[in-house]
C-alpha cells in the first residue's frame, strides 16, 4: 500500500471519529458483537491460518488465541457501559457547592501494531479495548505471519467500513508510512528495537504510546518447590507456541541442591507432553521462518545439552531443548530466546537471586515456584517486573480482570479489560460548579480573613 493511500485511510478515520459516530455505546457494542459474530464464523479458517505460520494445533489456536480474544470481548459486553459510565469522586471543601466527576473520551484515531508470535491475539484483544473505549482503529497486523494476516484483513472488511477500522498489509515500508503518520495513540507489540523506533516517531506528534515488548523472564525454583508440579508447569510454558511466547519463562534460576532433580522431572515432562520424538509430534509448533531458526540454533551450545538439542531445518522444527551448567556470560543469555531452548542456572542464595534479576532489564514476566510464603512476598516485593504468577507460568495475563503488561524495558502500559479500556481513553477531570453561591475568598484583594479561612480550608 503507498503512502497516499495510507493518508487517506487515516483521513477518512479522523473525519470519521470526528463526526461522534463512536461516542454512543451502543454504537460500541454493536462493533464489538459483530466482530464476535464473525470471528465465530471464522473459527476453523483462523485455525487453519496460525497452523500454516506458527504450526499450531487446533487446541492450542482456541485456548491461547481465539477462545481469549472471545473471553475479552464477551467481558466488555457486561461491563463496558460500567467503565465507559461518569465516576463521582469527592469535592474538597474548599470547592463547596460543586460536583467533581471523571468521565472517559476515547483518544482518536489509534494504531495496532501487532507481531507474529500471536498474530489473531495480539491484533484482535487491543482491537477490542480501542473499539469499546470510542476509537476508530488502523491495524497493521505483521508481514510475518501472512496467512493470519490476510484472514485478518478479510474478517474485518466483512465486520467494518475502513472509515472505522482498516488493516493495511505490507512490511517495513508499510511501518513507516504508518509511522509518519499523526494518530492519536499508538499500541505496539514486538521486539525493543522496533518499540524504541515507534518512540522515537510518535514523539514527533507527542502521541502517546503502549509499548508490549519482552525480556528474559526468569522462573525461580527454590528448595522448597514442588518439582514434580513445577517442571510439568515450566514445560507447558516454555514450550507453548514453540517457545515463541513474550512471557514464557526464558531461563530457570533454581537452588542447586534441586537442580539434578528438576532436570530429571523436566526431562520427564517434557516426554509426557511431546512424546519421545517432539519432531513427529503434528500439534508441536514450528519457528516462524529460517531466519529465527537459525538465530536460535546459534544460541545452543551442544556441550550443554541435557535433553532434546534435535532440529529439522526444513519443517523449521527444534524439539523442546533444556541446557545444563550455563552462565550468565553464555550466549543464550544474552539476548531473549524466543524459542525451545531452556537453559538452567542456579543461585547462591535467593536473595542472591534477587539481586542478579534486579542487575538486569526489567523482565516482562517473573515466575517463583515454592512454598514458602515467606519467599513468595520477598520475590514479589523486591524484583522489577512486569507480572506473573507464583508455582505457575503465563496464565496471569489469560484473564480480563487484570491488566497485562511491561515494565522499564519490557515495555510501558497495559491492557486487557478495564486496563484495556482506560488504555485507550483519556480520562477528564471536571467540576461542575454551581452558580448559586461564590465564595470571595479566592479574589483580589487578598484579605486576612480570606487567608485564615483558605489556610483553614487547605491545610
Amino acid at each position: 500500500m503507498t503512502e497516499t493511500e495510507i493518508q487517506k485511510i487515516v483521513e477518512k478515520q479522523r473525519k470519521f471519529f470526528s463526526s461522534g459516530a463512536t461516542l454512543n455505546m451502543d454504537v460500541r457494542l454493536k462493533a464489538i458483537g459483530r466482530l464476535k459474530a464473525c470471528i465465530k464464523k471464522y473459527e476453523s479458517q483462523i485455525s487453519e491460518a496460525l497452523k500454516k505460520d506458527l504450526g499450531k494445533s487446533e487446541s492450542e489456536s482456541y485456548m491461547c488465541e481465539i477462545g481469549l480474544t472471545l473471553s475479552e470481548i464477551s467481558y466488555m459486553q457486561k461491563h463496558a457501559r460500567g467503565f465507559a459510565g461518569e465516576k463521582t469522586v469527592r469535592t474538597p471543601l474548599a470547592q463547596f457547592c460543586s460536583h467533581s466527576f471523571t468521565k472517559s473520551s476515547p483518544y482518536g484515531v489509534a494504531l495496532i501494531m501487532s507481531p507474529w508470535n500471536y498474530p489473531f491475539l495480539l491484533t484482535m484483544e487491543p482491537l477490542v479495548d480501542a473499539l469499546t473505549a470510542g476509537n476508530t482503529v488502523v491495524l497493521k497486523p505483521s508481514a510475518y505471519s501472512p496467512y493470519t494476516s490476510a484472514l485478518i484483513a478479510k474478517l474485518i472488511e466483512e465486520c467494518f467500513d475502513e472509515r472505522y477500522v482498516a488493516v493495511i498489509s505490507g512490511g517495513r515500508e508499510e511501518n513507516q508510512y504508518l509511522l509518519r503518520e499523526h494518530f492519536d495513540y499508538i499500541f505496539f507489540t514486538g521486539s525493543k528495537s522496533v518499540g524504541r523506533e515507534v518512540m522515537r516517531q510518535a514523539s514527533a506528534y507527542l502521541t502517546p504510546v503502549t509499548l508490549e515488548l519482552g525480556g528474559k523472564s526468569p522462573c525461580i525454583v527454590d528448595r522448597t518447590a514442588n518439582l514434580k508440579l513445577a517442571a510439568k508447569r515450566i514445560v507447558f510454558g516454555k514450550f507453548l507456541n514453540c517457545g515463541q511466547t513474550c512471557v514464557a519463562p526464558d531461563y530457570v534460576y533454581c537452588d542447586p541442591v534441586i537442580k539434578d532433580e528438576l532436570i530429571a522431572e523436566i526431562r520427564g515432562q517434557i516426554r509426557k507432553q511431546f512424546g519421545e520424538e517432539p519432531l513427529k509430534n503434528k500439534d508441536y509448533g514450528k519457528i516462524i521462518n529460517q531466519k529465527h531458526f537459525e538465530r536460535i540454533r546459534a544460541l545452543i551450545d551442544p556441550s550443554k545439552v541435557v535433553v532434546g538439542g534435535r532440529m529439522d531445518a526444513d519443517s523449521l522444527r527444534i524439539e523442546p531443548t533444556v541446557l545444563d551448567a550455563v552462565t550468565f556470560d553464555d550466549a543464550v543469555m544474552q539476548e531473549e530466546i524466543f524459542g525451545p531452548v531452556l537453559p538452567v542456572l542456579t543461585y547462591e542464595s535467593l536473595d542472591a537471586a534477587v539481586r542478579k534479576i534486579n542487575s538486569m532489564e526489567h523482565p516482562l514476566a517473573l515466575y517463583l515456584f515454592t512454598r514458602s510464603k515467606g519467599a513468595a512476598r520477598m520475590v514479589t516485593a523486591k524484583c522489577g517486573f512486569g507480572g506473573g504468577c507464583i508455582n505457575d507460568t503465563i496464565i496471569h495475563l489469560a484473564t480480563s480482570e487484570m491488566g497485562f503488561g511491561g515494565f522499564g524495558e519490557s515495555g510501558m502500559g497495559s491492557y486487557h479489560g478495564k486496563e484495556g479500556f482506560d488504555t485507550f481513553s483519556h480520562k477528564k477531570s471536571i467540576v461542575d460548579k454551581k452558580l448559586w453561591m461564590d465564595l470571595p475568598m479566592r479574589y483580589q484583594p487578598y484579605r486576612k480573613l480570606y487567608d485564615q479561612m483558605i489556610r483553614m480550608f487547605l491545610r
